[in-house]
């Protein structure tokens, strides 16, 4: 019986109808566009948060934001220097950038530091240029190995 009374009594309020507009452009963003305002926002107060970090490399990347997703994945590699993945998707940035010989560098080291997935290596288009040189090759092998 409680409850019929305190549903009614909720039924019987009326809440203001707040008809508001953000104006600011930022939240006009949409898809990657908000996740890297987003994401550079909290980096401004936490530079060094790892998470925020690997998720802004991945949006500059798919943007096409190259660059940008090298310094992070730079900065990445010094933050965690025994990280598989770090490592990879640096030697991704640098295969983007056609930097042959720092993307060997820095997949040998994934290697070296634990990377094993050779399926998604094998099938990942930003290695492309890589899979013309002979270092290629000798890497499936030495993963392979591991």
């Amino acid at each position: 019986m409680k409850t019929k009374a305190k549903d009614r009594f909720l039924d019987a309020i009326m809440l203001p109808n707040y008809d508001f507009t953000i104006n600011s452009p930022e939240f006009k963003k949409e898809g990657e566009d908000f996740t890297i305002w987003f994401f550079e926002g909290i980096l401004e107060k936490n530079p060094n948060y790892t998470d925020c970090l690997m998720y802004l490399g991945n949006a500059y990347t798919t943007q096409g934001m190259y660059e940008k997703g090298l310094l992070i994945d730079q900065k990445l590699s010094r933050l965690r220097p025994t990280d598989p993945l770090v490592h990879y998707n640096l030697a991704c940035s640098y295969a983007l950038l056609k930097n042959i010989d720092a993307a060997f560098e820095a997949l040998e080291m994934a290697i070296t530091v634990g990377y094993k997935d050779m399926y998604h290596l094998e099938r990942d288009k930003d290695l492309v240029s890589l899979k013309k040189d002979d270092r290629y090759q000798k890497l499936i092998e030495k993963m392979k190995e591991c």
